[in-house]
């Protein structure tokens, strides 16, 4: 069957959600299709690995909208579908049910898959990962039913994350990360050496430079993690938390400019290659300023939200260039961990306030300038530190390590000059 909207959207996510809502703020009166590969309304992933694998939060609270959101903005949502192929010519997608849609413009925003285990033992029952609701309903059905031990393969923040919200439900939790620390790839030695404090605090036997050979099992079913250096770690279920995959295979099949693992190219408007196809969020490549220009992919609700409004406001006539400054957050225990900005290429960090008092940020600089904060249970670092980061401020390392000085008094005027 044929159909027809003069914008497609691929994904239920933030990203595809966003789109659809700014597109109706922006006073877009065309008809909107947006397309989810799951079967649930559009809702907040960040919580699977927190509120609501801890219970705390049922889904219904982690929905963006209610559903009589989307039909009262005549916004049409295609659940249970995907799109398996894109005919830019015809400006088309094939979906996974036979059926066709004619687009007058394509917005993709198809987010990503975990990226699984290769070596043998993976398909063992009792692996899991954290991306959909779904996941998070068959690990919690396990936990409750067999799960006393649980490994964690990742110590980056889904992995730290589940494993704060799995020794809080009162299992032994062991986390196996192979560089030499946690968040190696997002974070500063001071602020991987607090948090592997704090998990062991809590009870997580957590591992660095931690290789996996292979898991092994007993009737189809797994029970241990083999490493490199020999030993085994027993585990009666293993979730998997090393990074996404970009879902961009449809559009690099349609000639779309791209590769993976970096995901689909963009411009400054988040169009792809193709004509009247844009890529938001997850999936898409873009180069940042807070990146020095360099292309990256960046997984973030912010970045899918921003890039998602910015496509609307293009599309509505009013084209911007996408610079937004990067923000993230994690939860775990009593911590709450603010960033803004990226850390890629500093040469100079500053510790501002005490670890050993669990509220204190961390402050990265490259050439004299303030580029990223690591905030840790320090919210008006947060707040006032991003100012500075957006300013790329000059600011010298004496004055940002002094507690009694607010971050908002070093945003002066001129250059910013250190003193």
């Amino acid at each position: 069957m044929r159909h027809a909207a003069d914008i497609v959207i691929v994904g239920g996510g933030h990203g595809g959600a966003q789109a659809a809502i700014a597109l109706r703020q922006q006073g877009f009166a065309g008809s909107i299709l947006l397309v989810g590969r799951e079967q649930e309304l559009p809702y907040e992933r960040p919580p699977l690995s927190k509120d609501y694998l801890s219970g705390d939060k049922p889904f219904e609270r982690l929905l963006i909208r209610p559903a009589a959101f989307w039909s009262e903005r005549d916004i049409e949502l295609w659940l249970g579908r995907e799109v398996v192929q894109v005919d830019p010519g015809a400006q088309a997608v094939a979906l996974s049910d036979g059926s066709v849609v004619v687009y007058g413009t394509l917005i993709w925003a198809a987010g990503g898959d975990p990226r699984r285990l290769t070596c043998d033992g993976s398909e063992l029952a009792g692996v899991h990962a954290i991306r959909t609701r779904a996941d998070v309903d068959q690990l919690v059905a396990e936990l409750e039913s067999i799960a006393c031990k649980v490994a964690i393969i990742g110590g980056g923040y889904i992995g730290l994350e589940a494993a704060a919200v799995l020794t809080k439900l009162g299992r032994d939790v062991v986390l196996l990360e192979a560089l030499p620390r946690v968040l190696a790839r997002v974070a500063g030695e001071a602020l991987s050496a607090f948090y592997e404090t704090e998990h062991l605090a809590h009870g997580v036997d957590l591992r660095t430079n931690a290789r996996i050979s292979h898991l092994v099992g007993s009737d189809g079913r797994v029970s241990g993690i083999s490493l490199t250096n020999g030993a085994v770690v027993p585990a009666d279920l293993v979730i998997v938390g090393i990074g996404i995959a970009p879902n961009v295979g449809p559009l690099l099949d349609a000639g779309a400019q791209g590769t993976q693992p970096l995901g689909v190219e963009v411009d400054g408007q988040c169009r792809t290659s193709l004509a009247n196809v844009f890529a938001i969020g997850d999936c898409a490549a873009h180069a940042s300023p807070s990146a020095d220009g360099d292309v990256i992919r960046l997984e973030s609700v912010q970045n899918a939200n921003d890039m998602a409004s910015l496509v609307a406001r293009t599309i509505c006539g009013q084209e911007q260039v996408y610079s937004a400054t990067p923000w993230f957050w994690s939860n775990q225990y009593d911590l709450k961990l603010q960033t803004v900005g990226l850390l890629t290429g500093h040469d100079e960090t500053v510790l501002r306030g005490e670890p050993s008092e669990r509220a204190f940020s961390v402050i990265y600089l490259r050439k004299g300038k303030v580029i990223a904060l690591d905030c840790v249970n320090r919210v008006k670092d947060y707040v006032q530190g991003r100012k500075l980061v957006e300013a790329r401020a000059h600011v010298s390392g004496s004055r940002l390590a002094d507690v009694t000085e607010p971050l908002s008094s070093m945003l002066g005027d001129g250059d910013n000059i250190a003193t």
